[in-house]
């Protein structure tokens, strides 16, 4: 493992985990937070993450190199100026640790829900999967990047199944597929923007409270069914979520 981390975290502060050839680097300095949320996004200049992070050139610059020296991130000549230089991720983003926890007596929540159920084996599997998530979640593990990319890979298979040049066909035959498989019940709110809502979702009903979205993995299946379906990239805002405090999970797809 790669013991190149920064100084201790202050209290609540997040870090960033990347897998590099040297092992895994732990990002804590909020400056290269910042320039990794905005490479995660997008291969940017150094100009362009100047302005971005409104920080001074040496500062990034000093920040660019130690994550290069890290293998963390890379560069390549900007096509249009050769001078200059573009930069992009090169590793792999596994999650997040924080100092914030959950309780412990929601993890005993969940089999107590199971147990006052009716032993539905679907209602097992969410009971595994959820306690499994809330057990990481309880120790400050945040793992959302690892179930982005596995629904990445899911997504993939699952297209071949669901695909249809109709959009409206396409949100049906999704919506098909999430209720025989105890996924979830969708419906559209909208076609501008397309907004998909998800009631009794797997992935998320019954989390406790986490204040922010839980759906990594739900976002990364839809985000690589409708890529494939425009035929371009695509984006997925999970922008209401049963983690949220909301009452169904709302995905934006633009």
């Amino acid at each position: 493992m790669n013991h190149n981390t920064e100084k201790s975290p202050k209290k609540d502060a997040h870090i960033e985990l990347f897998a590099t050839p040297e092992g895994i680097c732990a990002i804590n300095n909020p400056v290269r937070i910042k320039i990794l949320s905005m490479l995660k996004k997008e291969e940017l200049s150094f100009d362009r993450i100047v302005e971005l992070s409104g920080k001074a050139k040496s500062t990034v610059s000093a920040h660019l190199k130690r994550m290069v020296d890290e293998g963390v991130i890379s560069s390549k000549p900007d096509p249009e100026d050769a001078r200059k230089k573009i930069f992009f991720i090169k590793s792999e983003h596994l999650g997040t640790l924080s100092s914030k926890k959950i309780r412990e007596e929601d993890i005993g929540d969940y089999v107590s829900n199971y147990m006052e159920s009716d032993g539905n084996p679907f209602e097992f599997f969410r009971l595994m999967f959820q306690t499994l998530r809330v057990a990481l979640i309880r120790q400050g593990i945040e793992i959302d990047p690892i179930l982005w990319e596995a629904g990445n890979k899911v997504g993939e298979t699952l297209y071949k199944k669901v695909a249809d040049p109709d959009i409206e066909k396409l949100l049906g035959n999704i919506a098909k597929f999430w209720e025989t498989h105890h996924l979830g019940r969708v419906e559209v709110q909208t076609l501008e923007p397309l907004t998909i809502n998800v009631y009794d979702c797997f992935e998320c009903r019954g989390l406790p409270y986490l204040g922010k979205p839980a759906c990594a993995f739900d976002s990364g299946i839809l985000e690589v069914i409708f890529s494939k379906h425009f035929q371009n990239r695509q984006r997925v805002d999970e922008v209401k979520c049963y983690a949220m405090g909301d009452n169904y999970c709302s995905f934006m797809i633009q």
